[in-house]
Order: structure tokens, then C-alpha cells, then sequence
């Protein structure tokens, strides 16, 4: 296991995380373990051992171009979000066909980038479409795509993670299939190689999965049997992952793929994109222990993390495990544990039962590996925090903290009226 207990302190990949925090001289810091990310990986290659597919990592979950090299040297393709995220898995290493770019909203400048270099595309609607054909006559290129289909399931997680269903703003509704593949079929620009969907986040069980499978099989035959040289069926990401750190029963990759391995069509090839599912548990938060605050009827542990490098409690009441990386032996009481960002929307968990701490307690936040670092903001000012990966029990900054100088540097004066 990448992060540990032992005598009551914590440890990543054999190293304390307390001796890590006195180490690297900054606070809070994001850890990750390079074991663990090797671990998750691999739980998805065995699983799909035996299956034509393809692991696709979520860039969007965790975007430090290290990680990405890291998943990349494993055999992992990405799946982008952006022109930016191009750019990213570009200097990282991947190969142009090794790409998916979705995206509800994709630029024309962003399309150009992905045709000219020959990633692969997902259709999301008719103004999608539009573009992308406009942009691969343009630059008289011919583009691979897919078709985001809406498979109008609900997988009861918050519904901000919610996006598979109908009314959402991802995919194109399953009644609009026919008038999608009758433009494609026309079209002498574009190749539709297959079909893709997206439930959502933070899903717990897989049965949903095997039903989105079926669903999506059905219309991959039917579009197949319409001449067109269907080769993937990318059934997204979305598997969550134990952020209670308790004993209940949670889908594993392995589970994932056994409900759906008799889904799966034949003469294809399969393509999962996990993000949160190969990077939050990997991931912590490291902070310190500014203080302890007792009002009339509540208690705080106020740390020196936030909703400004952390959003995820804050923005869609998230759990995540909270613990001490060292021995605390004060009273037991229930705290919430609070940033200093002026917002009483800045918390990262309420009433849990701790010790006591002194001041300059290491604590950590677990399983934030994922949507952490990615979503962090410079609210209050704050500087987004450094990024540390400990591979073959060696430590390495992978990324520094923001300095104050390079957020000033922002707003350098320009001399060019506009």
C-alpha cells in the first residue's frame, strides 16, 4: 500500500510524510505516489488483459506534465478537454494517434490544432460537427472522429458529476443519431471510427455500466451496419473511488470490466478513460495545523489549507478522509476543518473526531490526488501550492509552489494600447 500508517505516522512510498513536510520547506503541498499510480494502472491493463482496448487517462483529473509522462511511459494514451491539454500530452511524450479530444465546446483554433496533428475527435453536436468539417476542408485533411452519444442514464451521484443524462450539455441525444449519421455519411472530410459516451463521477456501483454498455453496443452495430468502419466504443470514465476510507464494498476496475466484458462487441475495441480512478488515491494534501478555535457550539481545526487549493468540499460537499501524519495525543473532540480563506464555504471536513493538536500539526487530506491541484485558484491571493511525486522511494518536486513574483508578472504594463 502507497500510503501507510506506521506508530501512528503516516508514510508515502516508505518515506514520513512528516519528514517530507520539514524537508521540502513550503505548506500546504499536494504528495503523490508514483507506486500507487503504477498500481491503479495496472489494475486496468489486467483487467482488460484479454480484450482488444485501450486505457485513456482523463487529463483533466491531474494535469502535471510529470504524471503524464509517467502514465505515458506505462502505455497509457489521454483524452483531452482542451488545446492546452494537447499541448500538454504533446510535450509529454504521446503520439498524435494516441489522443481523444472531447469537449462541449471546442474552438476553432482547437480543432485546427487536433486535425493538423491528427488526434482524434469527438462529435458533440450539430455546431460541433459543423466545425470540425469546416476546419478538415479548410486544411483539406481528413479527421478521425467519434460520436458522443447521450445514453439518458442516471447514475444518482451530485449533479454537478452528472453528465450522461439527456438534458445535460455533454452528447447528442440518442433521437438525434439518425440526422447526425446521415450528415456524416455525406461528408468526404470526415472518418467516424466510433462511438463514445460519459456517465459522470464518482459512480459506486457497475451495474450502470453494464447497462450503458448494452445500450451503446446497439448502436454500434447499427451504425456499423450502415458502412460505416466502426473500430472503438469509448465507454468514458466516472469509476469513484473509497474517499470514506471504510469498509464497504467498492467497485474495483476488475469489476468494472466483468459487468460489461459480455457487452462488448465483437471486431471492436474497447476504450476507457478513467481519470479520478488512476490519480485520487495516489494524491494528498499536506498541511499544517495553524491553530484550534472553540466557539458556543462548535469546534475548528483551522489549517493553513483551503477550498482555494482544495474546491472539492466546498463545491460539491465532497468527503474526504482527514487524519494526523504524526502521533496527536490531546483530547478527542468533533472539528471541522477550516481553512483561512475569508468564506465560510471554506472547509475541507466537518465534524470529525481527532485528537487535539498542537500548533504545527502535519495533517493530511486524503485521496486528492484527482480535481485537487487542477482545481485549485489563486482566491484570497493564495499562490497554488507546490507538487512533490515520490517514485522508487526518492523524492521529486514536479512542480513549485506559485511565488507572489510570478503572479505580479501577470500584470506586467503593456506599452500597445488595445
Amino acid at each position: 500500500m502507497a500510503f501507510y500508517f506506521e506508530d501512528n505516522f503516516l508514510y508515502c512510498d516508505g518515506i514520513r510524510v512528516k519528514e517530507i513536510q520539514s524537508r521540502v520547506g513550503v505548506s500546504p503541498f499536494y504528495l503523490y505516489s508514483g507506486e500507487q499510480i503504477e498500481g491503479n494502472y495496472l489494475a486496468y491493463t489486467q483487467a482488460l488483459a484479454e480484450i482488444p482496448s485501450q486505457v485513456s487517462y482523463a487529463i483533466k483529473a491531474n494535469n502535471n506534465l510529470h504524471i503524464l509522462k509517467l502514465l505515458h511511459s506505462l502505455g497509457c494514451w489521454a483524452t483531452l478537454v482542451s488545446g492546452n491539454e494537447l499541448r500538454l500530452a504533446l510535450a509529454a511524450g504521446f503520439e498524435p494517434d494516441q489522443l481523444i479530444f472531447n469537449g462541449n465546446g471546442k474552438t476553432i483554433s482547437e480543432i485546427t490544432l487536433a486535425i493538423q496533428r491528427g488526434v482524434m475527435i469527438n462529435i458533440d453536436s450539430f455546431f460541433d460537427l459543423d466545425h470540425i468539417q469546416t476546419v478538415a476542408e479548410h486544411t483539406n485533411r481528413r479527421a478521425r472522429v467519434l460520436l458522443r452519444i447521450a445514453p439518458d442514464l442516471d447514475v444518482t451521484v451530485h449533479p454537478y458529476l452528472s453528465t450522461g443524462l439527456k438534458e445535460t450539455k455533454f452528447g447528442l441525444p440518442i433521437s438525434q443519431i439518425p440526422r447526425m449519421t446521415t450528415l456524416l455519411a455525406r461528408s468526404n472530410h470526415l472518418d467516424l471510427v466510433g462511438i463514445h459516451c460519459h456517465l459522470g463521477s464518482t459512480i459506486d456501483t457497475v451495474h450502470v455500466f453494464q447497462e450503458t454498455m448494452a445500450i451503446m453496443a446497439r448502436h454500434f452495430t447499427e451504425i456499423r451496419s450502415q458502412g460505416f468502419p466502426l473500430q472503438y466504443i469509448n465507454l468514458g470514465g466516472g469509476l469513484g473511488i473509497n474517499y470514506r476510507h471504510d469498509q464497504s464494498q467498492h467497485p474495483s476496475p476488475g469489476d468494472l470490466i466483468a459487468a460489461v466484458r459480455a457487452e462488448i462487441p465483437t471486431d471492436s475495441t474497447l476504450i476507457i478513460e478513467p481519470g479520478r480512478s488512476l490519480i485520487g488515491n495516489a494524491g494528498i494534501l499536506v498541511c499544517r495545523v495553524i491553530g484550534v478555535k472553540r466557539n458556543v457550539n462548535r469546534s475548528f481545526i483551522v489549517v493553513d489549507g483551503s477550498m482555494a487549493e482544495l474546491i472539492r468540499p466546498s463545491l460539491y460537499q465532497a468527503f474526504h478522509y482527514i487524519a494526523f501524519s504524526e502521533p496527536v495525543t490531546g483530547p478527542v473532540e468533533v472539528f471541522d476543518i477550516v481553512g483561512p480563506v475569508c468564506e465560510s464555504a471554506d472547509f475541507l471536513g466537518k465534524k470529525r473526531r481527532l485528537a487535539t493538536p498542537p500548533e504545527g500539526t502535519c495533517i493530511t487530506i486524503f485521496d486528492a490526488g484527482a480535481y485537487g491541484r487542477a482545481m485549485s485558484s489563486n482566491y484570497n491571493a493564495r499562490m497554488k501550492p507546490a507538487e512533490f511525486l515520490v517514485a522508487d522511494e526518492v523524492l521529486h518536486q514536479i512542480r513549485r509552489e506559485e511565488r507572489f513574483e510570478d503572479y505580479l508578472n501577470l500584470f506586467e504594463p503593456n506599452e500597445d494600447h488595445i
